[in-house]
């Protein structure tokens, strides 16, 4: 896997204050995407040990709330085992921080994929600049959705996601 920042104190990418890995690669690209640089997945830096370790070192403050993991995307092949193995081993070194996704991907087509055990908060489908709205809460444009993942799993229908907040900042 490859990354190209880690955003520290970021207040616009999830609930309360995180910290974002912004990974390397996305086929989706979206008209108007706010960060186009990251489609490739051979762009960026390699994802080693020791920025695996300045990311657990921002998670290991009281104050962060969690992770937010977007990109490109998340769920790019050149990234969802890393992604799958980071995930699974925040959640067990830090059971209270929360850990959000963005993705291009709909919900319905990656609802089963075994990293969304690990994921409290999914954010997907892809920007459309025909739907992009600026008062829109953790999203770009409103096809998206903010997914609480834990609560639509747990449901009697996981197609049909449990949405997590209301759409539009107050």
């Amino acid at each position: 896997m490859r990354y190209h920042n880690i955003t520290k104190d970021d207040m616009l990418n999830g609930d309360g204050l995180r910290v974002v890995l912004w990974v390397a690669g996305c086929d989706h690209c979206c008209k108007d995407c706010h960060n186009p640089v990251t489609w490739d997945p051979d762009g960026g830096l390699p994802f080693d040990d020791n920025v695996k370790k300045e990311l657990f070192d921002e998670l290991k403050k009281d104050y962060i709330s969690g992770v937010t993991f977007s990109g490109g995307d998340p769920l790019h092949p050149a990234n969802m085992t890393d992604i799958t193995s980071l995930a699974a081993q925040i959640k067990e070194e830090y059971p209270d921080k929360t850990i959000w996704l963005y993705t291009g991907a709909d919900w319905e087509d990656i609802y089963e994929l075994p990293l969304m055990k690990y994921l409290d908060v999914l954010v997907d489908g892809e920007f459309k600049t025909e739907l992009k709205d600026v008062k829109l809460l953790w999203k770009g444009s409103s096809n998206q959705r903010v997914i609480d993942v834990r609560q639509t799993l747990a449901s009697k229908d996981p197609l049909i996601p449990v949405i997590h907040c209301p759409d539009y900042y107050v």
